[in-house]
C-alpha cells in the first residue's frame, strides 16, 4: 500500500455568525467540516462528492491551507502543518497548489497568459532570469496543449477550456507533489470536459502527482478516481474505492445518488428502483443530531436520531457511517446497470 501523502485528523471549519455593527457577537456558526478524518496516498486520485454546500471545497481549502481549521490536525509528509505561518507556510505552497472552478475568474484579466503562468516563480524568487522564466512558461504552455506563441495574449482571448489549461499550468510550474481539483470542468462545456480530464490524468501519470478531486457528477468521479469520499452535511458518510463504491454502496445516501445517475442499458433502467430522498438538506448552521441524514433516510431508525454511527467497515469493503448499511439486494435493485459498467 503507498504511503500517505497528506492525512487529515478530525477535521472542523466552523464561520461564525455574527450580529451588529460595531459591537459584534457571534450568535452561531455555520458547520461547514465537522469531524472529517481522511488520508490521501501518495500518487492516488481522491474523490470528494457530495451535493451543494455539503462542505467539499471548504474540506479542500482547509487542507490547503487557503483558510484556517477550527480544530483537527492536517499532517503533510509527517508534518503537521495545521498552524504553519511565515516563511514555512509560504514554502509549504510550493508543495500543494489548486484549479479552480471557474476559468474565468481564476484569472487576471489585466495580465498576460505568460505572466500568470510565471507569477509562481516571482513570488517564490525562482527563476529569476527573463529569458530562463520565459523559456519555462513555454514549455508549461506546450505541456498542457496550448500554442507558445500565444504567451503575450489576455485571458479574454481564450476559450473557457484553454483558460482552464492555463490554470492547470500554473499550477504545475513549481512541480508540486499535491494539486486540488475543485470541479475543474463543470464550466466547461461537455465536448471540452473529456479533453481537460485526459490532461489531468496524462499530467498524473507523467509527473507523478496526487490528486484531490471534487465533483458533483458521479461519472467524471468515476473515471478520474482511485478512491471516493462522500460528503454529506459536512461530514464523510462513506469511503471506497472506486469499483467498490459504484457497484457496492452500503450508505442510503451513496445510493440515492448512484440511483439517480443515468444509464445507457435500457433493460436495467427499466428494472431499477429510483431512491428519490424526501425533504431538503437540513441547514448546516443547525444540523440535526446524532446521524445527520436520518431527517431523509427511507431507512431510518430510533437508534439513528439518538447515537451518531462511526464511519467503519461494511460488507463489501467500504467504510460507511451508517446503522443500517444497504443490503446486496438493496443494491440491486437501485443501480442495475451502473454494476455492470466498466470504468
Amino acid at each position: 500500500m503507498a504511503e500517505n501523502l497528506i492525512e487529515v485528523h478530525d477535521l472542523v471549519k466552523h464561520f461564525p455568525i455574527t450580529q451588529g455593527v460595531i459591537l459584534q457577537r457571534e450568535i452561531g456558526a455555520v458547520h461547514a467540516v465537522d469531524g472529517v478524518s481522511l488520508e490521501v496516498r501518495r500518487g492516488e486520485t481522491l474523490g470528494l462528492v457530495g451535493e451543494t454546500g455539503c462542505g467539499k471545497s471548504t474540506t479542500a481549502r482547509v487542507m490547503m491551507r487557503l483558510l484556517d481549521a477550527t480544530s483537527g490536525t492536517i499532517v503533510f509528509e509527517g508534518e503537521d502543518v495545521t498552524r504553519l505561518k511565515g516563511d514555512r507556510l509560504k514554502a509549504l505552497r510550493r508543495e500543494m497548489q489548486m484549479i479552480f472552478q471557474d476559468p474565468y475568474s481564476a484569472l487576471n484579466p489585466r495580465k498576460t497568459v505568460g505572466s500568470i503562468i510565471a507569477e509562481p516563480f516571482a513570488i517564490h524568487d525562482l527563476l529569476t532570469g527573463k529569458g530562463e522564466r520565459r523559456k519555462k512558461v513555454r514549455e508549461l504552455m506546450d505541456r498542457v496543449g496550448l500554442n507558445p506563441e500565444h504567451y503575450n495574449r489576455y485571458p479574454h482571448e481564450f476559450s473557457g477550456g484553454q483558460r482552464q489549461r492555463i490554470g492547470v499550468a500554473r499550477a504545475i510550474a513549481l512541480d508540486p507533489k499535491l494539486i486540488v481539483a475543485d470541479e475543474p470542468v463543470s464550466a466547461l462545456d461537455v465536448s471540452i470536459q473529456a479533453q481537460v480530464l485526459n490532461l489531468l490524468r496524462g499530467l498524473q501519470r507523467d509527473l507523478g502527482l496526487t490528486l484531490v478531486f471534487i465533483a458533483h457528477d458521479l461519472s467524471v468521479v468515476r473515471y478520474m478516481c482511485d478512491r471516493v469520499a462522500v460528503m454529506y452535511l459536512g461530514s464523510i458518510v462513506e469511503l471506497a474505492d472506486s469499483d467498490t463504491l459504484y457497484t457496492q454502496p452500503r450508505h442510503p445516501y451513496t445510493g440515492a445518488l448512484l440511483s439517480a445517475v443515468p444509464v445507457a442499458d435500457l433493460v436495467a433502467a427499466a428494472g431499477r428502483k429510483r431512491q428519490i430522498l424526501q425533504g431538503d438538506v437540513p441547514s448546516p448552521t443547525n444540523p440535526p443530531p446524532a446521524c445527520r441524514f436520518h431527517t431523509r433516510c427511507p431507512k431510518v431508525q430510533p437508534v439513528c436520531r439518538e447515537e451518531a454511527p462511526p464511519l467503519a467497515p461494511k460488507r463489501g469493503g467500504s467504510l460507511a457511517a451508517c446503522h443500517f448499511p444497504l443490503t446486496d439486494e438493496e443494491v440491486a435493485t437501485q443501480i442495475p446497470g451502473l454494476t455492470a459498467t466498466a470504468r
